[in-house]
């Protein structure tokens, strides 16, 4: 597989559970890739499993003065960049009648405001053939009992990139929305338990959660030429949880 051979990538959210997957899947079709993520520990973990072809940046997407660093350490080293995946994402439940401002700030600040930050300081790194993915949700779509703040960012991440599409005309950058249902990562499987997961699987036509592997597959399908006629598209890799 050499879909994305010669080209850099950037995971944001990347050292554990669907960025950490794109990122393996990223270097095994050719990539060159940069993970950014708050836990220097999970990001040690990430590189040892990665290899040469990663590189590790610490910091958050909330926060402007890292995301510069981040990509100041992409231009010394590639000079350029083709492929953002904006997948660093936040959110727990609070039910209606217990929303807190504190609340709402923390959702909106990591899915939102950085998702925007994420893409706008990369664009002056991005040319012609350049892919934007960003990590929308079903919840975005669907709605999820007890997740006012997470369902409403991921809806507005979904409208970023209608807007982004018409932004990027003539440049040659498409951008499309990555949407997983419950997947099984690390963090997913310790919270829900074997009970809980397969309580989530159960909700969906092909009763089971996502393994991250098969999320990364489909962004792997968003960075390369094969989705070259593709922009302001969302593709939900969610077991038909949003779909019927």
């Amino acid at each position: 597989m050499t879909r994305l051979n010669g080209k850099t990538a950037v995971i944001t959210g990347g050292a554990t559970g669907i960025g950490r997957a794109a990122a393996k899947r990223f270097i095994e079709e050719g990539a060159f890739v940069f993970i950014f993520s708050r836990r220097q520990d999970a990001l040690h973990a990430a590189l040892a499993d990665l290899g040469p072809s990663a590189r590790a940046v610490k910091g958050s997407v909330s926060e402007e003065a890292d995301l510069d660093r981040l990509y100041s350490a992409i231009k010394v080293e590639r000079g350029s960049l083709d492929i953002v995946f904006a997948n660093a994402g936040t959110g727990g439940p609070l039910p209606l009648g217990e929303i807190t401002a504190k609340h709402i700030d923390e959702t909106f600040d990591t899915n939102v405001k950085g998702t925007i930050f994420t893409v706008q300081k990369a664009l002056p790194l991005m040319g012609l053939g350049g892919s934007i993915i960003l990590t929308g949700s079903s919840a975005g779509t669907t709605g999820a009992p007890a997740f006012t703040a997470y369902s409403a960012s991921k809806a507005a991440v979904r409208n970023l990139a209608r807007t982004w599409a018409e932004d990027l005309k003539g440049t040659g950058i498409r951008v499309n929305v990555l949407s997983p249902g419950a997947t099984a990562t690390e963090l997913a499987k310790e919270a829900l338990g074997e009970e809980g997961q397969k309580a989530y699987g159960a909700m969906t036509p092909l009763q089971r959660m996502a393994d991250p592997a098969e999320i990364a597959a489909v962004a792997a399908f968003l960075a390369s030429s094969d989705s070259s006629f593709m922009t302001a598209s969302e593709v939900a890799v969610d077991g038909g949880l949003a779909q019927l």
